[in-house]
């Protein structure tokens, strides 16, 4: 029976142990301007780098909101390997700006975030108008909803730990149902 037990948490441990983080979603790893930064002159692109690469994806979004709601994000989102950009119109009033993403991460689930940045200087700029700030503005009011729809871990790794465990279960049932001698033929 001592044996059996310690097969059983060898077996779990190693389950445990051959877990990887391949199937994590993309994290955040650096962007431009940074997440808190004060500017004194807006950038003309946002670049944000992540640890893995960007799925090249029409879903994939960057928005730039100012202090008064409007919009500042110009332009078709670029993405070579893991980091993504968006040109950006010359800023307008001071204050703090937020930048909102939206990207197709490498494991093929939906990532979004936000990172604020402060204006101290106003700039001359005007807000983008019509459809484009609209669908620009999509990724920051969508962003909260989407980062928590996630579990974390893929159904495929329960069902094959399950699948691993019966496994075992019935080996080690199946050895130990019949001790030496217990046959009654043999009595």
């Amino acid at each position: 029976m001592r044996k059996a037990l310690l097969a059983l948490a060898i077996s779990g441990v190693a389950l445990l142990g051959t877990a990887t983080p391949a199937l994590a979603h993309n994290v955040l790893i650096n962007s431009d301007p940074a997440n808190g930064a004060s500017v004194a002159t807006g950038p003309a692109k946002i670049t944000l780098t992540f640890d893995q690469y960007v799925q090249n994806a029409d879903v994939n979004q960057i928005a730039v909101t100012g202090p008064d709601g409007s919009q500042w994000a110009e332009g078709p989102v670029s993405v070579e390997n893991n980091v993504i950009s968006a040109p950006l119109r010359p800023l307008g009033p001071a204050g703090k700006y937020t930048v909102g993403y939206r990207i197709l991460s490498a494991d093929g689930h939906p990532v979004s975030g936000e990172i604020p940045f402060t204006l101290t200087t106003a700039g001359n700029g005007t807000p983008a108008k019509g459809d484009a700030a609209k669908a620009a503005g999509a990724p920051a009011q969508s962003a909260p909803a989407d980062s928590s729809s996630s579990s974390g871990v893929p159904i495929w790794v329960w069902i094959a730990g399950a699948v691993v465990l019966l496994a075992i279960g019935l080996t080690v049932a199946l050895r130990t149902g019949r001790e030496p001698g217990s046959d009654k033929a043999d009595q």
